[in-house]
């Protein structure tokens, strides 16, 4: 038998064999012993194909480690405890030689959200992509060991990272807002679940396309919140129960922006001021006419607002935002209850001091801010500028150091900054201006947006994929 024969006789039989086989399958009667099974009894993990509106929040809890602490430092809030990014401690602020020493790192998904510290744990917002999902993670502030996480499935693509918001702590309550206006309310020590509110449900709100950037305000135990939806813009509710305290009319028909709320005085009136998309209000704060509108104005409206306004007199504030809206000095005006608004300066950002993401400091009377990316021959530096004059620079940072996106805070008389690659500068405030004293590379980062806090002489620091814990005193 020759090779070509053979090769015709296997081709022949195996055609033959798989033929059989198929023909097998066909006439095989079909097994109808079949059995209905509920949902879930495939032990597939509970919640992975949860639907975006559909959302349990807080429904599943991990504890992993539990451990007490004698420190009693706190950084509470978005911006610390002051609300100004601020803050005055009698740590003695070191600035050695060497490198500041590392405590500890976490890796987290891609994110920005800056943490809240509160009696020796750390805390923060988180967003696990395979699990498609937030978390509020609690961790030692000494050792860097995670204790708790509170979580629940909400599926979100990602968009120049997810979670973006800082939380707000007290005694009793840990309160967050996830990615997509999901509010969570926790007992910071145990995780226990106390409250919680979807914002886009309760309220229609209009989540912004990178996602939610407010951060909550706590005044006097009542969460301040801005859903800016179409009846509500502003609301008031019980922080350990969640009711709904006031709510402020949605008259100006304003969108949620990124930006925060923050607490101001003018004319001995308490207010909440926020910045959406549409203009800028002012909501009373005061225990006569809680949530009432004051004022609101349409003179300035940025299409993508990031930084929260800053007050700099009884009756003026300053505000700015990115992508080419510039800034804007405000004057407020009370007569016989009746506000009014007047635009004093406004401009372009490279015609004065403005900021696309970070919101400027003000201290000793002067703002400190980083240029943006348009801000001409000053963009990405570190500045200085007088409230009386937001368009001539009594300081700037030298020409390598741009800092791009990267977060600022002031510790005593120290400002530190941080570049968006991870990078982290410590400048001596002076009368006329800051001297450099130190830089230390932290991380090779990226996107090292988020806000930096501190307590206990610890600095927190983070880039969209690392937190970092830094030994400061």
């Amino acid at each position: 038998m020759n090779k070509q024969r053979i090769i015709q006789t296997i081709t022949i039989v195996t055609v033959l064999v798989y033929t059989g086989l198929i023909a097998a399958w066909q006439l095989m009667p079909a097994n109808m012993d079949f059995a209905i099974q509920a949902p879930g009894a495939d032990n597939r993990p509970a919640g992975k194909t949860r639907a975006a509106n559909d959302v349990v929040i807080g429904e599943y809890f991990m504890r992993y480690d539990n451990e007490t602490s004698a420190l009693s430092g706190n950084w509470t809030k978005f911006r610390g405890p002051l609300h100004n990014n601020i803050i005055h401690t009698e740590d003695d602020i070191q600035i050695p030689s060497g490198l500041y020493p590392e405590i500890w790192s976490v890796e987290t998904g891609e994110g920005h959200a800056s943490p809240v510290i509160f009696n020796g744990k750390v805390y923060f917002l988180d967003y696990d992509e395979k699990l498609s999902s937030d978390a509020l993670r609690c961790f030692s502030l000494e050792t860097g060991k995670e204790l708790w996480r509170r979580w629940y499935r909400v599926p979100i693509k990602r968009n120049h990272g997810f979670s973006r918001t800082t939380p707000f702590i007290a005694n009793n309550y840990i309160i967050t807002i996830g990615p997509e206006g999901h509010v969570m309310c926790c007992d910071p020590s145990s995780g226990d679940m106390l409250w919680s509110l979807d914002m886009q449900k309760e309220y229609t709100t209009e989540v912004p396309f990178w996602y939610t950037g407010q951060c909550p305000l706590v005044d006097d135990g009542v969460l301040i919140l801005a859903p800016a939806g179409k009846e509500v813009l502003m609301t008031g509710l019980d922080c350990l129960t969640g009711e709904i305290l006031w709510t402020t009319p949605n008259s100006p028909a304003y969108k949620m922006s990124h930006s925060s709320v923050v607490p101001m005085s003018f004319d001995n009136h308490e207010t909440y001021v926020y910045v959406g998309i549409g203009g800028i209000c002012g909501v009373s704060a005061g225990p006569e006419d809680t949530g009432s509108l004051l004022w609101h104005m349409n003179e300035w409206q940025p299409s993508v607002v990031a930084p929260s306004p800053v007050q700099i007199s009884d009756n003026q504030f300053y505000m700015t935002a990115g992508y080419g809206s510039g800034g804007v000095l405000i004057e407020l005006n009370n007569s016989g209850n009746k506000w009014s608004t007047e635009v004093l300066d406004k401009y372009k950002p490279n015609a004065g001091i403005s900021s696309e993401q970070q919101t400027p400091i003000f201290h000793q009377g002067k703002l400190i801010s980083v240029m943006p990316k348009d801000g001409g021959r000053l963009r990405g530096k570190l500045v200085s500028y007088s409230p009386s004059d937001l368009h001539t620079p009594l300081w700037t940072s030298a020409a390598d150091e741009k800092f791009g996106l990267g977060p600022y805070l002031v510790i005593n008389d120290y400002l530190f900054a941080l570049k968006d690659d991870g990078e982290l500068y410590v400048y001596q405030i002076e009368s006329d201006g800051m001297t450099l004293v130190k830089k230390q590379r932290i991380m090779d980062g990226r996107d090292a947006w988020g806000p930096m806090a501190y307590a206990d002489g610890m600095l927190i620091i983070r880039d969209a994929h690392i937190v970092k814990c830094l030994k400061i005193i």
